[in-house]
């Protein structure tokens, strides 16, 4: 797991450098990037080709989308996973690598304290989902109430209308 990285280019380097110590990618060796930053998600079509998943840093990603930080007093109101554009940005990332054939997680505090949140990771296809452990038997039940759910709703076509917000196409 490589965090923070800023550039494809960085993320290359890192690479390189894992390649010269013998760390090569393979059925028993994984690499995977955390995608914390902005950059991660804009270029995660560039960033796939040098790792097999991605795990969502939702707390960096959050300030760093947000422009915020959530232990500060001034501005940490503004700290909210379930924040539009940090939605967007999850489900963008999550197609992409989904579409390279690429795996994608998610850590962080919002899995744990938001069902909400884990139902819409859920929906968008998440591969896998971390939480603390107090949190882990009610987010079980929750993610198969989620999953059954959309198999009801894809076998009735009754399934609730997405929202439209999280479907914005800015050159439609």
């Amino acid at each position: 797991m490589i965090p923070f990285v800023r550039t494809v280019d960085e993320l290359r380097k890192v690479v390189e450098i894992m390649d010269q110590q013998g760390l090569r990618r393979g059925p028993d060796f994984k690499v995977w990037l955390m995608a914390e930053i902005p950059s991660n998600i804009i270029l995660a079509d560039k960033f796939a080709q040098y790792v097999d998943g991605f795990s969502v840093g939702s707390n960096d990603l959050t300030m760093l989308i947000l422009g915020t930080d959530r232990d500060n007093g001034t501005v940490g109101s503004i700290f909210d996973e379930r924040n539009l554009a940090v939605l967007r940005a999850i489900k963008q990332l999550i197609r992409v690598a989904h579409h390279y054939g690429k795996t994608v997680s998610v850590c962080g505090q919002a899995p744990s304290v938001y069902p909400e949140f884990t139902k819409f990771l859920v929906e968008q296809g998440i591969d896998s989902v971390s939480v603390n452990p107090d949190a882990v038997v009610s987010t079980r039940k929750n993610v198969a109430a989620y999953e059954q759910r959309i198999l009801l709703d894809g076998l009735t076509k009754k399934g609730m209308a997405e929202d439209p917000d999280l479907n914005w196409d800015p050159l439609a």
